[in-house]
């Protein structure tokens, strides 16, 4: 499975809602960074993230683009089910997901998912 594939099969296991699936795809010391939050690290403390994710909002990821890049990088455009825009960009190492950084408008992301807003 080339690297386009690896992100491929999180999208189809993200919009399972595979907590598990998903995570597995992730190394075992590898990042999560979301433009608003604190750092995930360990593929331990990104199960726990997905499970707190999929607790609180009905997500979906749609591939509007996928785009493989220099190395080992591997950049999503996607949309979610209420309209939302974002890009993750995916550094992998042997298959696995090294690093995740997800970029999208928090405010609106809460807003649209009827999901409390920060103080």
């Amino acid at each position: 499975m080339n690297n386009s594939d690896v992100i491929r099969t999180w999208v189809e296991r993200f919009n399972e809602r595979d907590v598990a699936g998903c995570t597995d795809l992730y190394a075992e010391e590898a990042s999560l960074h979301v433009s608003f939050a604190d750092i995930v690290e360990g593929r331990a403390a990104i199960r726990a993230m997905f499970e707190a994710y999929f607790a609180s909002a009905p997500m979906r990821c749609v591939v509007r683009q996928l785009y493989a890049a220099d190395g080992d990088r591997v950049v999503l455009e996607w949309e979610d089910k209420v309209g939302l825009l974002g890009v993750n960009i995916y550094d992998l190492v042997d298959g696995t997901i090294a690093r995740q950084r997800n970029y999208f408008d928090q405010l609106s992301f809460l807003r649209l998912n009827g999901l409390p807003l920060p103080a």
